[in-house]
Formats: structure tokens, C-alpha cells, sequence
């Protein structure tokens, strides 16, 4: 009965780890603010903005480099952050046999 109540509250705590990750946002920007991407703790893309006045049309492969640079470095982010605020839960699931 005791690891059962052991499991359920470790249980709550990832889902709450979880919903936190949902409301943290990673905001990277390349090229001044031409790119600005905004990712979730759960790494899904929330939010792409480009300044349309800071894209010179001609190199368009500027704005892909922006925009790539961008996705890496706020998966990253994401990623960094998604893992220190599971790493400490994912050491007790080892004493529930997960």
C-alpha cells in the first residue's frame, strides 16, 4: 500500500512538472529581431514572428540561417530547461521499477 502511495504522489508531481513546462517559453531571436521564435518547456513551436522591414528579399538564404539558428538554439533552451525540472522525478521512478 505504501509504494502505491509513493507512486500516486510521484505520479502528481511529473503531471504537475508537466503543466509547468507548458507555460515556460523559450524566446531566441536572430538578425536584430528579424527572427523571433518563441518555444514551449514541452518543445513545440508557440510562436514565430519575422519583421518584414529587416529581411532583405534577395538573401533569402539569410533568413533561412535566422530562422535555423533559432529553432536549434531555442530547442535547446527547451530542452535544457525541460530536463532540469524532470531530473529530479525521473531519479524516483527507479524505485518503482520504470
Amino acid at each position: 500500500m505504501g509504494a502505491t502511495m509513493d507512486q500516486m504522489k510521484m505520479l502528481n508531481e511529473l503531471r504537475k512538472a508537466q503543466k509547468e513546462l507548458k507555460n515556460e517559453i523559450v524566446e531566441v531571436e536572430a538578425g536584430d529581431g528579424a527572427v523571433v521564435i518563441q518555444i514551449t518547456g514541452e518543445l513545440k513551436v508557440k510562436k514565430v514572428s519575422i519583421d518584414p522591414e529587416k529581411i532583405d528579399l534577395d538573401d533569402i538564404h539569410e533568413l533561412e540561417r535566422w530562422i535555423e539558428n533559432c529553432m536549434r538554439d531555442g530547442f535547446a533552451k527547451a530542452q535544457e530547461i525541460a530536463t532540469d525540472k524532470m531530473k529530479p522525478l525521473m531519479g524516483s521512478l527507479g524505485n518503482f521499477g520504470m
